[in-house]
């Protein structure tokens, strides 16, 4: 099947689904200037995840890890939601989509207008102090001095997952409870290479749901389960798909 008739295929998928979710990554973020984790160019390219992303080496060494923190908080703070972001949110506005799982920690989704936003590894927008439990928002702390402290003396630490952390509770739980409802899922800018949130596409085959993959490359999705792969950039392909299901027929 050609890209044309793949994405027409999607389209119909679209229209009957009806309860639609979105399983998103990093890949659906480089678009806004935000570089994915694997891959070429990616930040583990840069930064070795043991030392950089791994609870263990946080509280080893909370300054080496704050100063990759800061460089991503900067290239946080001056991204902004690009199409794919917003396609998600218009594709729910209208009711094809009953919401967004994220991977991601950057709020993009929220700021392009998706209500419905379950952040599975947490958001950065919030810190917690390691030795009170205060929770501060991002606004309210310096990153002049590394590593933020709190009033009490505690290493503030961002209220997203490392690597050696468990996926918040309540994040998980509706999570796979959506995924039990789901019958197509749209996994958008991700391998699902890391656990538990690979589970989520196998658990919507596994009760007969379809899978809706949008990526640069092929992924271990594409080879296991039967997906309906739609190759290239995320905000080209759903600006398609958006344009196709809310003027055709």
């Amino acid at each position: 099947m050609n890209e044309e008739g793949r994405l027409l295929s999607a389209v119909e998928a679209m229209r009957d689904a009806q309860h639609a979710l979105a399983l998103t990554g990093a890949g659906i973020s480089v678009g806004s200037g935000i570089p994915a984790f694997r891959g070429s160019q990616g930040l583990w390219d840069k930064y070795d995840p043991s030392e950089y992303a791994h609870i263990s080496a946080f509280i080893e060494n909370p300054k080496k890890v704050w100063g990759m923190l800061k460089e991503l908080y900067g290239i946080m703070k001056g991204a902004r939601p690009n199409f794919a972001h917003k396609a998600l949110a218009i594709l729910e506005e209208h009711g094809f989509l009953k919401g967004v799982i994220t991977q991601n920690v950057d709020g993009l989704h929220q700021r392009a207008g998706s209500k419905r936003v379950i952040e599975f590894h947490g958001n950065g927008n919030t810190l917690i102090c390691l030795s009170c439990g205060r929770i501060f928002s991002m606004e309210e702390v310096s990153l002049e001095d590394l590593p933020p402290t709190c009033p009490c003396g505690g290493v503030l630490k961002p209220q997203l997952v490392f690597f050696g952390e468990p996926i918040p509770p309540q994040a998980l739980d509706e999570a796979f409870r959506e995924a039990d409802r789901c019958d197509l899922m749209l996994v958008v800018g991700t391998s699902a290479q890391v656990y538990p949130a690979a589970q989520l596409p196998y658990k919507v085959v596994d009760r007969g749901g379809g899978i809706l993959e949008i990526n640069l490359e092929e992924t271990p999705l594409t080879r296991e389960l039967p997906t309906l792969f739609l190759k290239g950039q995320a905000s080209r392909i759903l600006h398609r798909l958006v344009k196709e299901l809310l003027i055709s027929p």
